[in-house]
């Protein structure tokens, strides 16, 4: 059964990897799954057939017969339940995995997530400052927290899982940023996962939409 899923047809990440279809996309090539993508523009996703996939108008969308999800988060799950190579065979390693899947979304991105939002629609209100330095000791608490637990291992839970797919993916956001290269096992991490040769495909797919659209 062909999957689809839905991604941006002209990216607002200008092709670096940070829309969230390059989560979905990064675990169907982890697992060795090929797919098609649908393009949609912002007007598109906000018209009834793409709000019944997806109710808040965002992307992924994940189709596959006749299932239909939303939530990037929940896609990877189901693509790490249905194929080998995202979650551990040990029950109790899947579970631990599926904390950190979790904790990538829950606890470290929101946090990230909101400065990068502060940084592009709010540099110019007279709160900016205290915004940004609150949120920007907020993630220092989670880098500290994380980098402690992640000591010098390579990834979080022994072997890379669904949890440092997701994980690498939030602190992409912070790639070259001061907060990032305070934490160089963090740096080393986001690294090794930008070489495993499954993202390094997703990326190419993702540039090359954003690169065929500013050509178009």
């Amino acid at each position: 059964m062909t999957i689809t899923i839905t991604a941006f047809e002209r990216s607002p990440d200008r092709g670096r990897g940070l829309a969230r279809d390059m989560r979905v996309r990064w675990a169907l090539e982890e697992v060795g799954q090929p797919y098609d993508v649908r393009l949609v523009s912002f007007k598109t996703m906000r018209e009834p057939a793409h709000l019944a996939l997806q109710p808040f108008g965002q992307i992924p969308t994940y189709e596959e017969g006749d299932l239909a999800l939303f939530e990037s988060g929940a896609i990877v799950f189901h693509i790490g339940e249905h194929q080998a190579g995202l979650l551990p065979n040990d029950a109790n390693a899947r579970a631990r995995a599926l904390t950190w899947m979790f904790a990538a979304l829950n606890t470290v991105e929101p946090p990230i997530f909101d400065r990068a939002l502060v940084m592009i629609l709010e540099r110019d209100k007279p709160w900016y400052d205290h915004r940004l330095s609150a949120l920007e000791d907020s993630i220092r608490k989670r880098l500290a927290d994380l980098s402690h637990r992640l000591g010098d291992a390579d990834w979080l839970d022994g072997a890379f899982s669904a949890g440092d797919l997701l994980m690498v993916s939030v602190l992409l956001r912070l790639k070259g940023s001061a907060i990032l290269g305070e934490y160089p096992n963090l740096s080393a991490y986001v690294a090794r996962g930008e070489t495993r040769p499954a993202y390094k495909r997703a990326f190419a797919a993702q540039l090359a939409v954003f690169t065929a659209a500013s050509a178009g």
